[in-house]
């Protein structure tokens, strides 16, 4: 017997009606889809013209020229929002492993009751564009600090675009670099806990900081782990059955061959296809026993939701403190970058990370 697609209900976890759109997935947020339909981005769009098979002087010019659209496109959602009082921001600048400069952006209540839990936040992008100034970084570091938090935002080496091209391990080199200073300056910064957090790539550096630290010998420097919808399998030019939301949720915001063109730029050819360093997903037991507690947050409409989950099941494994999160009816990111449309969704999130840093005090 066959099943006719077009009329079966579409329940979470199934693979979806092949072509369908965003704005026609009955689990999506209808504020989501409201906002992104005049920007175009409620269907599918058009394919990426490179993938991860690509030349990697083409992948890198396509990466730099996506990153112009999404700074744009990051703007436009982070206008006309009201402004953030009582927080105190200045930069400083430290000298990396490489012997690079890395510009710390430091972000502070203005006047601290005590020492304050600590955000080593790492930004988004793939490894492989944006930046660390970006409005709706600048934005998330100063919503953190008026909780209450002290938050330190990363301007790592990027694998393409303004900051770019510097394959792995240059850019999670910064952030160990950075991991190494918000440590040795707790005292002078007032911390009482340190979180190292980031979402999408920047969940990647994340776990990859922690998984770092641990190699090296110097875990005690984390108190906790917070990723948002980490980008971690490399499985984006050759999709993973065990992965299906890479095909479920395909087109929807973020295209899975594009991903592969931009993991190509971080780490093209085989040498760390599935280096843990480079993409925590292919990390063993062994690399994740004694890890600190962790929590995984996704969004249901993501891609990049199964690696996510799945490598929170790796971590109850290891018998690591880990809790997982799904944020219903998003897309990639999508509880971050709609505080205009979902303002309500964007707080959850933002609460649950101050929560879990101030539980750690």
């Amino acid at each position: 017997m066959t099943t006719d697609l077009s009329t079966t209900p579409l329940l979470p976890g199934q693979l979806g009606t092949p072509g369908m759109q965003l704005r026609d997935d009955p689990r999506a947020d209808p504020r989501m889809v409201a906002a992104l339909a005049p920007l175009g981005m409620d269907g599918a769009g058009q394919p990426a013209p490179v993938d991860a098979n690509s030349p990697l002087d083409a992948q890198i010019e396509f990466c730099s020229a996506a990153e112009v659209g999404f700074t744009s496109l990051f703007d436009l959602m982070n206008t006309d929002l009201p402004p953030i009082i009582g927080v105190a921001t200045r930069t400083e600048t430290i000298k990396g492993v490489d012997g690079n400069d890395i510009l710390l952006y430091i972000h502070q209540p203005e006047n601290p009751s005590g020492p304050t839990p600590g955000i080593l936040h790492l930004h988004g992008g793939g490894m492989s564009i944006l930046t660390a100034a970006d409005t709706n970084y600048v934005r998330w570091r100063n919503e953190l600090a008026a909780a209450g938090l002290t938050v330190i935002g990363v301007e790592f080496r990027n694998a393409s675009g303004q900051l770019g091209p510097h394959q792995f391990p240059a850019g999670l080199n910064d952030c160990s670099s950075a991991l190494d200073w918000m440590h040795d300056n707790r005292q002078s910064l007032g911390l009482s806990s340190l979180v190292v957090s980031g979402e999408s790539g920047g969940g990647n550096l994340t776990l990859a900081t922690a998984l770092k630290a641990k190699r090296e010998g110097k875990l005690d420097q984390i108190d906790g782990i917070y990723a948002q919808c980490p980008y971690i399998s490399n499985a984006y030019g050759n999709k993973l059955a065990a992965l299906p939301s890479l095909f479920e949720n395909d087109f929807y915001f973020l295209e899975v061959s594009m991903m592969g063109a931009m993991a190509a730029t971080y780490t093209p050819g085989a040498e760390n296809a599935e280096n843990p360093l480079a993409w925590p997903y292919h990390a063993t037991t062994a690399d994740l026993e004694g890890l600190p507690p962790t929590v995984i947050s996704v969004n249901e409409l993501d891609p990049l939701r199964d690696e996510g989950l799945a490598f929170h099941r790796k971590l109850l494994a290891a018998n690591v403190s880990s809790v997982s999160r799904t944020v219903n009816g998003t897309c990639h990111a999508g509880d971050l970058l709609f505080p205009q449309a979902m303002p309500d969704v964007y707080a959850a999130s933002l609460r649950d990370l101050e929560g879990f840093a101030k539980a750690l005090s």
